[in-house]
C-alpha cells in the first residue's frame, strides 16, 4: 500500500522545502522539494549534489513540476553505508522514497550516473516510471570514449573536480570520506558490465536520450540506444561537453518541456 502522502507535497509554494530526510534501506536518504506540478525526481551525477547537478535548472522547471532532488547513497548530504553502491539498490532506495511520499508514479530525470540509476529504475521498475530523462547516460562500458588522457577536452576541469570536493566536504556528514567514496564508486562504474540490447528494447516508458556534441558518450552509441529503446527520443546538445550537458538550459528546458509535456 502507497502510505498517506508528505504534507510537504501537498503545498502550493514554489519555494523549496527544507531539506528532508527519508529512512530507506538502511539509508538517512536526503531530498528536498520545490514547486508544483507533476512530480519530477532528479538524480544527480557522480560525486555531485543536487545543487550541483541542477542547481541551474530546478527554478525553470518548478513552476510546471513538483521537484523532487535526491542525493543518492554516499553523496551530498547522504551518508555513505557498508552495503557497496549498485545500481538496483539505488533505483530500489528511489522506489522507496516514492514510497516514502506516498507516489505511485514518477517521470525522472537522470545525468550522467544518476541517468544510470534512472535507466535501472525503468527497466527494474517500470510501474514506478512515466517518463525518463537519461542525460548523458550509456548502457554499455563501449559507450564512452576513450578518456585514459587526463587532457583530453572531454574530462571534467581540474575546477570542477575542486568544486564537487568542496561542496561534499560543505555538507557531507563525513567530510573527509570524499576519497575513499569516489573509490568505491570508481569500482561501480568501471566494473558494471552493462545490459543487453534485449533488456533496453523492454523498457516500456518513453525515453529522451540527451548527450552532448563532446560528451563522454559516443554519439553512435546513443543512437544505438535510440534505435533499441521504443518510445526513444534523441537530442544532441551542440558546443557541449558531458559536465555541461544539465547546464545547457536554454536548450535543454524547451526540450524537456516538449518531451514531459501532455496533451
Amino acid at each position: 500500500m502507497i502510505p498517506a502522502v508528505d504534507a510537504s507535497l501537498m503545498g502550493m509554494t514554489t519555494t523549496a522545502t527544507a531539506g528532508q530526510y527519508a529512512d530507506v534501506n538502511g539509508l538517512r536518504l536526503y531530498y528536498e522539494v520545490h514547486g508544483q506540478g507533476r512530480p519530477l525526481v532528479l538524480l544527480h551525477g557522480g560525486l555531485q549534489t543536487i545543487d550541483l547537478s541542477f542547481r541551474d535548472l530546478i527554478p525553470l522547471l518548478s513552476g510546471s513540476h513538483r521537484i523532487i532532488g535526491v542525493e543518492m547513497q554516499g553523496h551530498g548530504r547522504t551518508a555513505d553505508v557498508e552495503r557497496e553502491p549498485t545500481y538496483p539498490d539505488m533505483a530500489d532506495d528511489v522506489v522507496a522514497l516514492l514510497d516514502h511520499l506516498g507516489l505511485e508514479r514518477a517521470d525522472v530525470l537522470g545525468f550522467s550516473l544518476g541517468g544510470i540509476v534512472a535507466l535501472q529504475l525503468g527497466m527494474r521498475h517500470p510501474e514506478r516510471v512515466d517518463r525518463l530523462v537519461l542525460a548523458a547516460t550509456h548502457y554499455r562500458p563501449e559507450g564512452y570514449h576513450d578518456l585514459s588522457d587526463p587532457a583530453s577536452v572531454r574530462m571534467p576541469t581540474d575546477a570542477e573536480f575542486a568544486e564537487m570536493r568542496q561542496e561534499y566536504e560543505r555538507v557531507a556528514p563525513d567530510p573527509d570520506h570524499f576519497d575513499a567514496f569516489a573509490e568505491r564508486l570508481n569500482v561501480l562504474v568501471h566494473g558494471h558490465p552493462g545490459w543487453a540490447p534485449e533488456e533496453l528494447r523492454g523498457i516500456e516508458a518513453p525515453v529522451l536520450l540527451v548527450i552532448g556534441d563532446t560528451d563522454f558518450v559516443r554519439i553512435e552509441h546513443a543512437a544505438e540506444m535510440l534505435e533499441l529503446i521504443p518510445h526513444a527520443q534523441l537530442a544532441v546538445l551542440p558546443a557541449t561537453r558531458h559536465t555541461e550537458v544539465v547546464q545547457e538550459t536554454d536548450v535543454l528546458v524547451p526540450v524537456m518541456t516538449r518531451f514531459l509535456g501532455r496533451s
